[in-house]
């Protein structure tokens, strides 16, 4: 169920994204920086990152439940993924923050 929804969020999100850039272009970086620092758009854009670290989380999890029978080999490699995860959440954080 989350990984649906997430996914429908994800696809929703790049299309709204897609059709405001088609539509209006931005003229240089810093329209688009203003544009992505908006608190509607930040939060939407917050919201992507979280929703696809979790959709990725869900997707490998069950890949790596399903085809990683030892039990210690199954552990490392979902810690590895969580670990790796985590930090690509935590830079995403850091960038979004830089935009406030």
């Amino acid at each position: 169920m989350w990984q649906r929804a997430s996914a429908i969020y994800l696809a929703g999100f790049i299309v709204y994204v897609l059709a405001w850039l088609m539509f209006t272009p931005p003229g240089d970086h810093e329209v688009l920086k203003y544009w992505l620092a908006g608190l509607g758009m930040w939060l939407a854009t917050a919201l992507f990152f979280l929703a696809l670290l979790l959709h990725a989380w869900i997707g490998v999890r069950d890949v790596i439940l399903d085809y990683v029978k030892l039990p210690g080999l199954r552990l490392a490699a979902l810690a590895t993924v969580f670990a790796f995860l985590l930090t690509c959440g935590l830079w995403v954080a850091s960038i979004l923050m830089g935009l406030l």
